[in-house]
């Protein structure tokens, strides 16, 4: 039967800091790699066919030194904008609690868990285009991604492996489980920990857990 990996990065210097940063392309933490390096210790008995992961050097590197822990650096790896942790807009590079100050604890939280509400698309240094993306938004190109190039590999047998963010993850995370808007406000997934889904062999899901 095969099984999806699902991985959010380690701790990058920003979550470190406890900063905003979407498509900032920050680098792990020291605590990252340990955490990186641990979830590979734990998949070492797991066999990979394929891995995906973003176009950020947090998620590329947390998914080498788990190919690395688990000796599999020879498969192929697939990088893609499409798995990239959503665009935090103008919060980008700010501290989250002086931003919860600055707006109050519930918008910033609305900001960062909900499902159809962006955060401030506003022109900054670490935003020049003015971007910003919900979760929707984010899922609009996770989810055809996953369609098209993830999940007709599990239907194949194969099994994989995804390095990627926290609100990446949280889209996938939010159409394998079927949760509603409400109950993906409360969905975090963890820096480092493997999440591992069985399926059968026509693609339906067998069981979901934490490594």
């Amino acid at each position: 039967m095969p099984n999806l990996i699902l991985i959010r990065h380690g701790e990058s210097q920003w979550n470190l800091e406890n900063r905003f940063t979407g498509w900032v392309d920050v680098p792990l933490s020291p605590k990252g790699v340990q955490e990186a390096k641990a979830a590979g210790e734990k998949l070492k008995s797991y066999k990979f066919d394929k891995a995906f992961t973003s176009k950020l050097q947090r998620a590329n590197k947390t998914l080498n030194y788990i190919l690395e822990a688990s000796g599999q650096t020879n498969i192929p790896i697939e990088y893609d904008i499409a798995l990239n942790e959503r665009h935090y807009g103008a919060l980008q590079g700010l501290n989250k609690a002086e931003t919860a100050k600055k707006y109050g604890e519930e918008q910033v939280h609305i900001w960062r868990r909900s499902y159809d509400v962006p955060p401030p698309s506003d022109k900054t240094d670490l935003n020049p285009e003015g971007i910003s993306e919900s979760l929707k938004d984010t899922a609009a190109r996770t989810l055809p991604y996953w369609e098209t190039k993830i999940f007709p590999e599990i239907k194949a047998g194969k099994n994989i492996i995804v390095a990627a963010h926290g609100n990446s993850l949280r889209s996938i995370v939010m159409h394998l489980d079927n949760l509603t808007k409400e109950q993906v406000l409360e969905l975090n997934i963890p820096t480092g920990v493997p999440l591992l889904y069985l399926f059968d062999k026509d693609g339906k899901i067998l069981e979901h857990r934490y490594l």
